[in-house]
């Protein structure tokens, strides 16, 4: 047939899931125009797509008056898929407005034109439950009990009592799907099962009871045969669309069940009020968007089964799918791409992540391997090109010689060979904490000085032949004893001090920094994918990194500053608040105190290490190292992470053990506290890039300490710093908010490490305060990152403590007692909100984000 002698059919919605098969069911008989909303997604290239509002009188007569100069004033027939729904089950104006009102508004401008036919899709759904072997027919009572219904059941009054001339079909079609699960509901099902949850094995409605489907196939059949049928059709046609026998649910689970997991799937009933309150739960106390809603539970029993009498006679029409028959294709193309899977049918795919990488990974070992010439060529031009850039970096080893030369003649210039006068502070020190006489101290000092620098030359020396990578990590652990030596010296100079603490910084950077990291694996540096599968971005960038370098350079000032005080490097140290028991204020009482001593070195210069080592792994690596140097991040994450809370709990608790407060300190602990939640999600990225690596097959170890490639991944991980000052800050807190459930209880956690000085609480009951205060307060912001959300749980049973405090320890005043109890009341239904999340993705561990 000509193109021009094809008939016009209008179907609005044309670009869902149901207009665009339509469309292209149509197209190659008739002339097909879509009308749908302007935002994407647009119809298939099919149909002309003509743009409109269906709530605006205004732009549906422009988009009329475009379809009439284009195809003219003959319309065989309008199929009207548009329409509104959500899954809250609440009333909105939307459904008159887009539904009801919409489909009038429609209807009017349409019969200006020879409209034949208007095809109203309605729903199976409309029509009261019924009970098995009692199906429904076209005249079966109409059931308006939620909002959805109720548009539909209006909307086809307002249509019977609108209509002119053209003829009307109120099609009601069953629960649509396709080969593969394209069904909401359906697709969630069957997702819940696949991965086990708790939800997938409970059902709160009749198990022997089920509501017909209809295969997309079988609709587009029907909707076909409305459109070639249309003048031999009566003038108004109600029409079941659907399978003739449900499957039961309890069978369907079963059924899915089976064919996933190669059992028989366990459904357990439980009662709709308690199957209320767990989606209550979910959706309102925990802030989970969860998918099953109160409503859902109210249908649960409701049974559809269909008469298709009307369909048959006036069609000749019937199902040639089943769901029974079609459910273990459908679970097929799940089980062959999980990802692909999920992503069409609108579920969250990082869940399943871990099947992107296996897929991926077979896909890799199915393409054909290269013969061995053209590996033998690959693996020479990577040999050519990492002696190039060896060569290119030799530079390096050169300053790094020139930085030990400076060290082992140091001491000379500093003249600490000889050194016999110490202040006083020196000498303080010295006899305080029992040490060796500052002399032998200086002379030992000097010495390493020397030895460590000459060694660092010979290292150096050695670095700059290829191949020599082991020379490269010699020196490494050189700057690291650079560090760590003038505390365990207890050196009594100032410059030899920050000399060693300079040289031995950029000894580690200039040696396995700047340049690449010796011993990485050949594979994972080929590999340029930097964004986890699964993952939104990556969370390795620099500009990722930034907030944890900016805050462990405040850490490490902080920490100097208390180290020059306990070597008697200064006399004095500034302390704005707090007092102590002696002549010393609060900080230099804590940093002198029995339990500072208890430490063999300078408990202040081993933080100030720590903070340095932070800072050096903070810019150490490219955006690839959360799979190109595991060992690194996982060092990364034991320093900043268990390290860091045990750090903070020993500065938190000094008003116990010690009886006041250090305001330095308590300055350093909120840079490592704030630091962990800005740490995690690349921790989090390394584990699973361990765990999928290894299940493909890949040696642990080797993959652990060189790094790997990954098959999955993605690129496009980059940011860069050109970018607005806001966007670098938004980057750069990427995985990490602040709910104000969070932020309220970070708040009552330092309001109750404060109930001392606030309420005047005493003995016990202000010692239990403090430390369940300070235990609130880095539970609350770990939480803030996003992959520790569900750490916030754990303030819960800090909150019941609080509660019942008063009632077993002592000192509590009246009002101390009464705060406390209330802030523990506050605690808890403060932790069980999510909060609102951001847009982000973490791969499979999106499964424990709740």
């Amino acid at each position: 047939m000509d193109k021009h002698e094809k008939s016009v059919v209008i179907v609005t919605g044309s670009s869902g899931f149901l207009g665009s098969a339509v469309v292209r069911r149509l197209h190659d008989r008739h002339r097909v125009v879509g009308l749908d909303r302007h935002s994407p997604p647009h119809p298939p290239h099919q149909a002309e797509c003509v743009c409109f509002d269906i709530t605006d009188q205004a732009s549906v007569d422009k988009a009329l008056a475009r379809v009439r100069l284009a195809y003219g004033d003959r319309i065989a027939a309008c199929i009207h898929l548009a329409a509104y729904f959500d899954l809250t089950g609440e009333e909105s104006g939307a459904y008159d407005a887009v539904t009801v009102e919409g489909t009038k508004r429609l209807l009017t401008g349409l019969q200006e034109f020879e409209l034949e036919q208007f095809v109203f899709a309605s729903t199976m759904l409309a029509h009261a439950p019924t009970a098995p072997g009692r199906p429904i027919a076209e005249d079966h009572p109409f059931d308006a009990k939620l909002p959805y219904r109720a548009s539909k059941i209006r909307t086809e009054a307002m249509l019977r009592a609108e209509r002119g001339k053209e003829k009307l079909v109120l099609m009601r079609p069953a629960g649509v799907y396709d080969d593969a699960g394209h069904s909401t509901f359906l697709a969630h099902q069957i997702a819940r099962i696949s991965e086990r949850r708790f939800s997938g094995k409970v059902y709160p409605g009749d198990l022997a009871r089920g509501q017909a489907f209809l295969h997309l196939e079988d609709l587009l059949d029907a909707v076909e045969r409305i459109v070639d049928r249309r003048s031999d059709l009566p003038a108004v046609l109600p029409l079941l669309l659907g399978e003739e026998e449900p499957v039961p649910f309890g069978e369907l689970q079963r059924l899915i069940g089976r064919e996933l997991h190669g059992e028989d799937w366990v459904t357990w009933n439980i009662p709709p009020r308690l199957a209320k309150l767990g989606a209550w739960m979910e959706n309102q106390v925990l802030g989970e968007n969860a998918f099953i809603r109160a409503w859902m539970v109210d249908i649960s029993s409701d049974h559809y089964e269909l008469d298709l009498t009307a369909a048959k006679e006036q069609l000749g029409w019937t199902p040639r799918h089943s769901l029974r028959d079609d459910i273990p294709r459908i679970v097929e193309k799940l089980k062959d791409d999980p990802f692909d899977w999920y992503r069409s049918n609108g579920l969250n795919a990082a869940r399943v992540s871990g099947a992107k990488v296996e897929k991926a990974a077979a896909k890799e070992e199915a393409d054909e391997v290269p013969p061995p010439a053209e590996q033998d060529l690959a693996n020479r031009e990577h040999a050519a090109h990492m002696r190039q850039m060896h060569f290119s970096m030799l530079w390096v080893h050169w300053l790094v010689m020139g930085l030990g030369l400076w060290l082992a003649t140091a001491p000379s210039v500093f003249g600490t060979f000889d050194q016999t006068e110490f202040s006083a502070a020196v000498l303080r020190v010295t006899e305080d904490r029992g040490l060796w006489a500052a002399a032998t101290r200086s002379w030992l000092t000097a010495w390493n000085d020397v030895f460590t620098g000459l060694a660092i030359m010979i290292f150096a020396a050695l670095s700059l032949r290829p191949g020599m990578g082991w020379a490269q990590w010699a020196n490494a652990g050189l700057g690291v004893w650079l560090l760590a030596a003038p505390i365990v010296f207890w050196t009594p100079d100032a410059a030899v001090y920050a000399n060693d603490t300079l040289i031995g910084a950029l000894v580690i950077a200039l040696t396995i920094l700047i340049p690449m990291m010796p011993g990485m694996s050949r594979e994972g540096m080929m590999d340029n994918t930097d964004i986890p599968p699964g993952w939104t971005y990556c969370p390795s960038t620099y500009v990722q990194r930034l907030p944890i370098i900016a805050l462990g350079a405040i850490g490490f000032i902080l920490s100097r500053i208390l180290t020059a005080y306990q070597l008697g490097h200064i006399v004095g140290v500034w302390e704005p608040f707090f007092s102590a028991p002696s002549a010393l204020n609060g900080t230099e009482y804590i940093i002198t105190s029995d339990v500072s001593k208890a430490w063999p070195i300078a408990d202040g210069g081993l933080g100030a290490m720590s903070y340095m080592f932070e800072i050096l792994m903070g810019v150490m690596g490219s955006r690839l190292r959360w799979r190109t140097m595991p060992w690194m991040v996982a060092l990364f994450g034991i320093v900043v992470g268990p390290l860091g809370v045990v750090s903070i709990y020993f500065i938190i608790i000094q008003p116990i053990a010690i009886g006041t407060y250090c305001t330095l300190c308590l300055m350093a602990a909120l840079a490592m506290l704030i630091m962990i939640p800005f740490s995690l999600d690349e921790i989090v990225a390394m584990i699973q890039f361990m765990v999928w690596n290894t299940r493909r097959g890949r040696p642990f170890w080797r993959a652990f300490f060189k790094g790997d490639a990954l098959p999955g991944g993605r690129t496009g991980g980059e940011m860069s710093f050109d970018a607005r000052p806001m966007e670098i800050l938004r980057q750069s807190a990427r995985g990490v908010t602040v709910p104000w459930t969070l932020g309220l209880s970070a708040g009552i956690g330092t309001m109750l490490m404060l109930s001392r000085a606030i309420f005047g609480n005493q003995a016990a009951l202000a010692n239990s305060d403090h430390l369940i205060g300070a235990l609130v307060l880095t539970t609350a912001v770990i939480a803030w990152a996003e992959v520790a959300r569900p750490l916030r749980f754990l303030n819960i049973l800090f909150g019941v403590w609080l509660i019942v405090a008063p009632l077993f320890l002592e000192g509590g005043t009246i009002a101390g007692s009464l705060v406390g109890m209330a802030a523990g009341l506050a605690l808890i239904p403060l932790s069980l909100p999510h909060g609102r999340r951001s847009k982000e993705h973490y791969g499979s561990w999106d499964r424990y984000i709740v």
